[in-house]
């Protein structure tokens, strides 16, 4: 299935000089994870104490794009530096879930925008998560399949900002976003789960 997620490796290479002078300086992958998850909580900020302002929704943006980034990094620095742990995976892990949450749920404040779409977005990003790793505890592979997984659903958001930014007219459209987005998680987790179980 088509995702964001397959670019991954070329996403690295261009962070591989940013991820060994971390490791230099004595920055851990669970440090990275911690902070990631802290910063999403401060995205999330933003939307819910300025939900009338469009110019946050582009630091909402720029801000999902530094996450991705931060969520590359500490996979990165794990892996090559042989720092892996079970603390770290349920790091990870939960993370991946509470910043999801963080960024999300603070647009059922924005008037243009029905909530009960912004609760089921949520609801399905915590359950398409929960499928990627039920792939792995039923002894095969962490699932990571689009076309509206971790990656996907960050760039979905940060488009919609910059859409809602740049164009006045979008909170018209804005449910139909909301709506299409939901679909594809459905899609993506079903994919994931038949991957799982295969």
């Amino acid at each position: 299935m088509i995702s964001i997620y397959k670019i991954k490796p070329a996403f690295q290479k261009l962070l591989q000089p940013l991820m060994n002078g971390l490791y230099k300086i004595g920055v851990t992958p669970n440090a990275i994870t911690v902070f990631s998850i802290v910063f999403s909580l401060g995205l999330g900020a933003l939307v819910y104490y300025h939900p009338w302002n469009p110019s946050f929704l582009l630091l909402v943006t720029l801000g999902l794009f530094l996450r991705m980034v931060f969520n590359a990094l500490d996979g990165m620095m794990a892996k090559q530096h042989n720092m892996q742990s079970k603390l770290g995976e349920v790091l990870n892990e939960i993370g991946d879930v509470l910043s999801d949450l963080f960024v999300i749920l603070p647009f059922v404040i924005i008037p243009s925008i029905d909530p009960g779409w912004i609760l089921l977005f949520a609801f399905l990003a915590v359950i398409n998560e929960f499928a990627g790793v039920l792939g792995k505890a039923l002894g095969g592979e962490r699932r990571y399949e689009g076309p509206m997984g971790k990656s996907d659903r960050a760039l979905f958001i940060g488009l919609f900002c910059i859409i809602t930014y740049s164009w006045e007219g979008f909170s018209a459209y804005q449910n139909e976003a909301f709506i299409g987005a939901i679909g594809l998680i459905l899609i993506s987790t079903i994919v994931r789960l038949v991957k799982a179980v295969k």
